[in-house]
């Protein structure tokens, strides 16, 4: 019996064709990463644009961050409290108006603000998304994580290209019309296709307060290990994010078009291992999925940071990088399914939680790889390495009553 007939089974109410409600779902999910990589290309348009330097646009990046971070913070607790369907509408209502102003920004701090305003709305749609995948797949909400993963993993990889293309047929404006218009397509889509069960069950909602919601997630038993997880895989993943360029152009010396190549092959070891983590984690359960992953991570790491010491040829770090950025794929959905198991009505909260923490741990991977730079690519793979141990550590040392029986 698949996902939906056992969510359908368990709930006795109607759930959406999956073929339709996961890509929606992704799609929902990959207005953060277009709206951060989409842009990238036209930095420099800008400045001249707005007569500014390239540096004071490239604060726009840790703006919406920012703003992302602070609107999930907000959200997620909202969510669980009127439901999932109002904040999806509102979220991509809000960022639809915000990207179309920003196309019409005529100064650079105009639109600083309103990228600000565009991550922090577009919150309200992301944030609960998690929530209705676990609505779906139930116990198997690791498999349905790795479906949306694997789908959304397309946007940072296709969104550069996508907006090289746009300016080629116009000028940055029009990158943010055509987020715009993506956005407008997702909530007619919406509107008339996302139609869950526990949009209409109230027994679903949180009857906590702001604060009582963010007591409930930071003190429920078996949850904080999971959740410091999650957030040190993510800040290996920036890790990887922010030293990838350097270490390939830099260290190695390779051009522009190879790195790409080298770039989407790890994009795609992250795919393929989502692949395999739908196929075989409804089998084994996630927390075996997590110990696994992460033990067989740590070798991968121990092995990039030995080739790096020994500095040898970019061909034995590509090798390296490929299992360790797979098994990292694995433990973050698995690491967010445990913690999203926790709970009934607190989704949106937990969701909130791990968001912010992850792109909070995540901004710290630039700084420290800036504090122990040496001009090779050591630092970068001790730091993921170093996160990857931590995981282990959470995992393995932790008191045995705390395991989740289910899971």
């Amino acid at each position: 019996m698949g996902p939906q007939s056992l969510s359908s089974a368990n709930n006795g109410r109607r759930i959406p064709n999956l073929a339709l409600l996961i890509p929606m779902l992704a799609a929902i999910v990959a207005i953060t990463p277009l709206a951060i990589d989409m842009y990238l290309p036209a930095m420099s348009t800008l400045a001249l644009s707005f007569q500014t330097d390239v540096t004071t646009v490239q604060q726009s990046l840790s703006i919406y961050l920012a703003g992302y971070a602070l609107g999930m913070l907000c959200f997620g607790p909202l969510a669980d409290r009127i439901g999932r369907r109002p904040m999806v509408i509102i979220g991509l209502s809000g960022f639809m108006l915000i990207s179309l102003l920003i196309g019409f920004a005529g100064q650079v701090e105009v639109f600083l603000g309103l990228r600000f305003l565009q991550a922090f709305i577009g919150a309200a749609a992301t944030v609960v998304v998690p929530g209705y995948i676990k609505e779906v797949y139930g116990d198997n909400t690791a498999k349905g994580m790795s479906y949306v993963s694997l789908i959304m993993m397309l946007a940072p990889l296709l969104a550069p290209s996508i907006g090289s293309v746009i300016l080629e047929l116009g000028d940055w404006h029009l990158i943010f019309f055509i987020q715009s218009a993506y956005a407008v397509t997702l909530l007619l889509l919406v509107l008339f296709a996302l139609k869950m069960p526990s949009d209409k069950d109230m027994d679903t909602r949180s009857q906590k307060s702001f604060l009582g919601a963010y007591a409930t997630v930071l003190t429920r038993q078996g949850v904080k290990l999971n959740i410091a997880s999650g957030v040190l895989t993510s800040f290996a993943f920036f890790c990887y994010l922010t030293a990838s360029p350097f270490v390939y152009m830099e260290v190695f010396a390779l051009d522009k078009s190879y790195f790409a190549i080298l770039f989407s092959t790890n994009v795609g070891a992250l795919m393929l291992a989502n692949i395999i983590n739908t196929r075989i984690v409804s089998r084994y359960g996630s927390l075996r999925m997590l110990h696994v992953s992460t033990f067989f991570g740590a070798i991968a790491g121990v092995g990039l940071l030995t080739v790096n010491l020994l500095g040898m040829s970019y061909h034995f770090t590509v090798m390296m990088l490929i299992p360790l950025m797979g098994c990292l794929g694995v433990m973050s959905v698995n690491a967010d399914a445990i913690v999203l198991m926790k709970f009934k009505q607190e989704t949106g909260t937990a969701t909130a939680v791990i968001g912010t923490l992850r792109f909070g741990c995540g901004a710290l991977a630039g700084p420290l790889l800036a504090m122990f730079y040496d001009g090779t690519a050591v630092p970068f793979a001790a730091l993921m390495l170093a996160a990857i141990l931590l995981v282990g550590i959470c995992q393995f040392n932790r008191p045995k009553h705390q395991l989740p029986p289910t899971i």
